[in-house]
């Protein structure tokens, strides 16, 4: 899977070697008949700009690339944390209403039956989160989107992208989506449940529009 995250200006950004981008083909066209496995190879798959603080998904030995890396030598799995029963939003801060909460699951669930795609999000004051229990949780694997919102180190936007969603839905949307809703600027005015609010319809929004090479140009 490909972790996105993208820092604050305070930060320094790491400079990474350029690569190519092979002509990518939808994912949407056959969805699979089973539950796909979660493979912690699946790991080694990484995007520019990553800050591995959120999720702290370290034990898994991935190359972690871009900033603050340096800051998350311990995981963090406190399973204790979860709710009792699955749901797609899990809130340890406190950021949302119930009535938030019941909105983006009712978003979650339209894009699940429309795309395929599972989107999940974890609302969290680093390092008072679940951590590595959300994997076995909500059983990620490579049609999964793991947004975590995370205020602590500046930018809130903060995701874990599938290796299959990444073949739909280019790099850059995440970025613009950061870039948008996530700076410190928009969550301190508006609030944090406003930026998450905002970029789960981005999300739905992306993922929902026809696969090919002006998808997801424009973060809605």
């Amino acid at each position: 899977m490909a972790f996105l995250q993208y820092p604050s200006p305070s930060f320094t950004t790491t400079r990474l070697p350029s690569f190519s981008v092979p002509i990518r083909a939808s994912s949407r066209l056959s969805l699979p008949t089973t539950t796909p496995t979660f493979n912690s190879t699946s790991f080694s798959k990484w995007v520019p700009d990553f800050r591995a603080k959120s999720l702290n998904w370290h034990s898994y030995e991935p190359d972690f690339v871009g900033v603050g890396f340096a800051e998350a030598k311990v995981g963090v799995n406190k399973p204790e944390l979860l709710p009792k029963e699955f749901t797609p939003v899990i809130d340890v801060a406190g950021f949302l209403s119930d009535g938030q909460e019941k909105r983006i699951a009712q978003e979650i669930s339209s894009i699940e039956e429309d795309t395929g795609f599972k989107l999940r999000v974890l609302a969290q004051n680093y390092p008072d989160t679940p951590g590595l229990a959300i994997k076995d949780f909500w059983q990620v694997d490579d049609r999964t989107i793991v947004f975590v919102a995370d205020p602590t180190f500046g930018n809130i936007l903060n995701f874990n992208v599938g290796a299959t969603v990444d073949l739909d839905i280019p790099r850059s949307f995440w970025s613009r989506l950061a870039g948008k809703y996530g700076n410190m600027f928009y969550w301190k005015e508006k609030g944090e449940d406003a930026s998450i609010e905002a970029a789960v319809m981005a999300i739905s929004n992306c993922l929902k529009e026809p696969v090919g090479p002006n998808n997801c140009s424009e973060v809605k």
